[in-house]
């Protein structure tokens, strides 16, 4: 059999045995179909360590950025895993070939303008927009993840210390400042527009139940539309923003760490790369020799 068709077998495996869908079949087919137009309808076994990368090479000089670069190559690795499998080649001429280094992307944070706008737009005089106010200003202030927000217990909250308890991911807790403005929100929900209830979960939706991540996030894109926000605005953007906004206001960057509750420092590092996005930006507006 030529490569062409154990192409095909391999499309009828992911489609019956692991079932993909009809996309991602396709890219699958339109990755693997560019190896047979590059090496040509051959036998598999005459694909060589010295193919791979010549095709990669090739795809590059077209156009192809890394990142598809990169998925090209992960569509291929796993034909030829197959290929092993079945017997049809003796070795995976992959397994050598670097995966292209992706640059990492930077995450999109708002402006103060913005988040400031956002802040402002629920009514606090219902209790609805009590509640509302009160999640959104900690969510900003503390940099939660929308998980670790809408999981809150009351017994997390300590209005004394100005802080929460947070237990973030891999059962990991840390205790995250809430500051004045949002610490102020949260008594005025507690006091006015909590339910009064048994129930131990923090913030409790009007109708009596846990809110629930998608409620947070659908009530969290309304409110950035009334801002005029452009673009959809994220729970994740907002935690972006926190970070970033505590970089350019000179925060110790193993402080944010601990308080966005980063396992790795690198994972927080690319944040200094949005924040002297600011620096570089006020230095050309404002420098002489700029």
């Amino acid at each position: 059999m030529h490569l062409s068709g154990f192409i095909d077998a391999y499309l009828d495996h992911l489609r019956v045995e692991r079932a993909l869908s009809k996309n991602t079949l396709e890219a699958y087919a339109r990755d693997l179909n560019y190896l047979a137009s590059f090496a040509g309808d051959v036998d598999p076994k005459s694909i060589d360590v010295a193919t791979i990368p010549r095709l990669l090479s090739d795809g590059m000089k077209k156009g192809r950025g890394a990142r598809s670069s990169a998925r090209q190559l992960s569509a291929i690795r796993g034909f030829f895993k197959f290929l092993v499998r079945e017997r049809a080649v003796a070795s995976d001429p992959t397994a050598l070939v670097e995966r292209p280094k992706l640059g990492r992307r930077l995450p999109r944070a708002y402006s103060f303008e913005e988040i400031e706008r956002l802040l402002e737009m629920p009514d606090v005089g219902t209790p609805r927009g009590c509640l509302h106010a009160a999640m959104i200003h900690l969510m900003y202030a503390s940099g939660l993840r929308v998980s670790e927000l809408v999981s809150l217990k009351k017994s997390d909250l300590d209005l004394e210390r100005g802080a929460v308890s947070v237990l973030g991911k891999g059962g990991k807790r840390r205790l995250v400042p809430a500051g004045e403005v949002a610490l102020a929100h949260l008594t005025d929900y507690l006091e006015r527009a909590r339910p009064k209830t048994n129930e131990n979960v923090l913030f409790i939706s009007p109708r009596g139940g846990p809110m629930t991540r998608q409620g947070f996030w659908k009530l969290l894109r309304k409110y950035a539309r009334a801002a005029g926000i452009q673009g959809a605005l994220s729970p994740h953007k907002l935690r972006h923003s926190f970070a970033t906004h505590l970089l350019r206001g000179g925060a110790d960057l193993r402080a944010v760490q601990a308080m966005l509750g980063h396992a790795d420092l690198g994972t927080t590092e690319i944040y200094t790369r949005v924040a002297q996005d600011h620096v570089h930006a006020a230095h050309r507006r404002a420098h002489p020799r700029a």
